[in-house]
């Protein structure tokens, strides 16, 4: 009884951040398979929104609560990619350049080297290192000035990583900035000798600059505990480039890494940057200095990125919210112009969906990632858009950059039942007490089906979420 009383109190405490009008009073007659599956995942109907339709046709199969604004949690990078597919076309390309700010005589550059930043999404350590070699080939060897770090491109934030759930060092948390390189994550490995007091760390990329303060213990017992009993830790805030690690690996572990997004994106890149520049055997004799880009400087190379059609495949399969930040401030970019801002990128999701003709009640649009707990879409509202997709030209990207069903991304765990696999393209969305699905069901009658499921309830994250949209699936399916 007492664990009752406590999941009823959490339950109306939830209830309370929903809009008591955005929720339908009467609902509808429900096929016998839906209503089960609410009563199977012990989840009431008027904390599930559903939207199911033909994408052949306007026959809508069932619509529950699809009117209510709910916290869509990472099925809102549907929208995010399509209107980045719709306004930009799958081969558009950010580009990162390098100016010099002297003569370039014998390899040796009299000047700065100037990095300008284009807001590249998908810049990662190895592309960052085909970028340093390309500098590389075209005949510098040495900096004499220093390497400055030109990143005006996107407007500065007042967020700060850790202000979501306080957990800073965590690559989901980075947020955008026009020089972003490899999300600003580096990975950690730490190898546990027995005979030895402290474990071995190594980092790659290692950014030069960054300094780590060991403070790892070699311990017995068994290898278990969350994140095998590693903690990071910045000793002083204004240092970002210094990262204490601390607490006790048990020798059972052996070799144990960990991804970890550490300094700020400025310093990352130039960290980074000045590693790769070393091992190609390049000199550079300044320091990072961040500044506009100089009016006399001269373009020397321009590195353009992955086209966006792979860009949202790498969004929507693995559910990268930097990524997909920075999408929505390209397109506010490309709209109204630079400096990129957040609320010119939500003005251009909100008039692209009025040129749609998408009206979706109660929307609110954060940062386009899904990982916010203000963003509030419909599920009719999702619903209209992956139809608009469907008839699509761009149809094919889109749909290629979902998730599909028990192969890959989000849904390789997912779904993996005879007849399924693979006829599922969806994308999934998990915050506390939030539990999203959206996309296309390829049904085995033949048919597609636009379905869309958003459940805002107290533990939905933790499995009940997924069960209740598993059922319902199953039952489109068979359709």
């Amino acid at each position: 009884m007492r664990r009752m009383a406590v999941v009823a109190l959490l339950a109306l405490a939830f209830a309370a951040l929903i809009p008591v009008e955005s929720v339908r009073a009467d609902v509808p007659q429900l096929p016998p398979a839906v209503t089960r599956a609410l009563a199977r995942a012990d989840i009431p109907a008027d904390s599930v929104s559903l939207y199911v339709r033909e994408a052949n046709s306007d026959e809508v199969l069932v619509a529950l609560n699809e009117e209510a604004a709910r916290s869509p949690a990472s099925t809102i990078k549907v929208l995010t990619t399509f209107a980045a597919l719709d306004m930009l076309g799958p081969a558009y390309t950010w580009k990162t350049r390098a100016y010099l700010g002297g003569p370039l005589t014998g390899g040796t550059l009299d000047g700065d080297l100037t990095l300008v930043g284009g807001g590249d999404p998908y810049l990662t350590a190895e592309r960052w290192w085909s970028f340093v070699q390309n500098l590389r080939a075209l005949g510098l060897e040495r900096i004499a000035g220093d390497l400055v770090i030109d990143n005006t491109l996107f407007a500065p934030t007042a967020e700060r990583r850790g202000d979501f759930d306080n957990q800073p060092f965590r690559s989901y948390n980075v947020l955008p900035d026009a020089l972003m390189v490899n999300f600003q994550t580096s990975n950690f490995t730490m190898i546990a000798h027995p005979d030895k007091a402290r474990p071995e760390v190594t980092i790659n990329p290692h950014p030069a600059n960054l300094v780590i303060r060991n403070q790892l213990r070699v311990g017995p017992g068994r290898c278990q505990g969350y994140n095998r009993g590693v903690t990071f830790d910045m000793p002083d805030p204004d240092d970002p480039n210094t990262i204490a690690i601390r607490g006790v690996l048990a020798a059972a572990c052996g070799r144990y890494a960990i991804s970890r997004a550490v300094m700020t994106a400025p310093d990352y890149a130039y960290g980074t940057f000045r590693t790769f520049w070393t091992q190609s055997g390049g000199q550079l004799d300044g320091t990072l200095k961040l500044a506009p880009l100089a009016e006399q400087a001269r373009l020397f190379h321009t590195f353009e990125s992955v086209p966006l059609a792979d860009v949202i495949r790498l969004v929507n399969k693995f559910s990268n919210n930097m990524m997909a930040r920075h999408l929505l401030l390209t397109l506010g970019l490309e709209r109204y112009g630079a400096p990129a801002t957040v609320e010119n990128g939500r003005e251009a999701v909100r008039a692209w969906l009025a040129e749609r003709g998408i009206e979706i009640p109660g929307f609110v649009l954060d940062n386009g990632s899904g990982l916010s707990r203000i963003e509030r879409l419909t599920a009719r509202g999702l619903g209209e858009v992956l139809d608009a997709a469907w008839h699509s030209p761009f149809m094919p990207e889109l749909a290629a950059s979902l998730p599909l069903a028990a192969l890959d991304g989000t849904l390789r765990q997912r779904f993996d039942v005879p007849g399924m696999q693979g006829r599922l393209r969806m994308k999934t969305g998990r915050l506390d007490h939030v539990s999203g699905l959206a996309g296309y069901v390829h049904a085995a009658s033949g048919r597609t089906f636009v379905v869309v499921i958003l459940v805002n309830h107290p533990g939905a994250h933790t499995g009940s979420g997924e069960r209740l949209q598993t059922d319902i699936v199953r039952w489109v399916f068979d359709q």
